[in-house]
């Protein structure tokens, strides 16, 4: 319990540091294959990062103690909308909260892209993240291409032109 507290408030002093919103994505060295997961969202839906082979997936790793999570909350659903057109699908993982945090959560920051539940932090051990929010873009063969680590407008131009690249 005590190491679990102690990541946690590197993660927070981590987002804290990165709270000023960016609008890059930094290159994933060596495209590695992603982490596969299963996780459920907030209505008991399943979802394996395996099921969107062949298509672009946007996943975000945040929190909703998190300042730069909930900032950056609204832009991802404008990006989601943005990006539905194009076959591109957002997902964003909870770290270590509860159904009901995140629901009421909702209640202040709706989005309709799917909310995934990593209730005992398990998944994101398998993904280098140092931060939240963090963020990678996956390609179409299931590869790590791009990270983002740090609050983002999700719904800029020139961000959203690299994500629809790798189609």
């Amino acid at each position: 319990m005590r190491k679990i507290i102690i990541s946690l408030l590197l993660l927070l002093s981590v987002g804290a540091a990165s709270a000023e919103m960016g609008n890059g994505l930094t290159a994933f060295p060596n495209k590695p294959v992603a982490s596969n997961f299963l996780l459920n969202d907030l209505d008991g839906n399943q979802h394996r990062l395996s099921d969107y082979r062949g298509r672009v997936v946007v996943i975000n790793f945040w929190a909703t103690w998190c300042p730069p999570c909930r900032e950056e909350m609204p832009s991802m659903q404008r990006a989601s909308e943005i990006l539905k057109a194009d076959n591109i699908e957002l997902l964003a993982i909870n770290v270590g909260e509860d159904e009901e945090t995140v629901f009421q959560f909702t209640a202040n920051y709706p989005v309709e892209f799917p909310l995934l539940l990593d209730t005992d932090s398990k998944v994101i051990g398998g993904w280098p993240v140092r931060g939240l929010p963090t963020t990678f873009v996956v390609d179409p063969k299931g590869r790590v291409a791009y990270q983002a680590i740090g609050g983002r407008a999700w719904d800029d131009p020139e961000l959203l032109a690299k994500i629809r690249a790798l189609k």
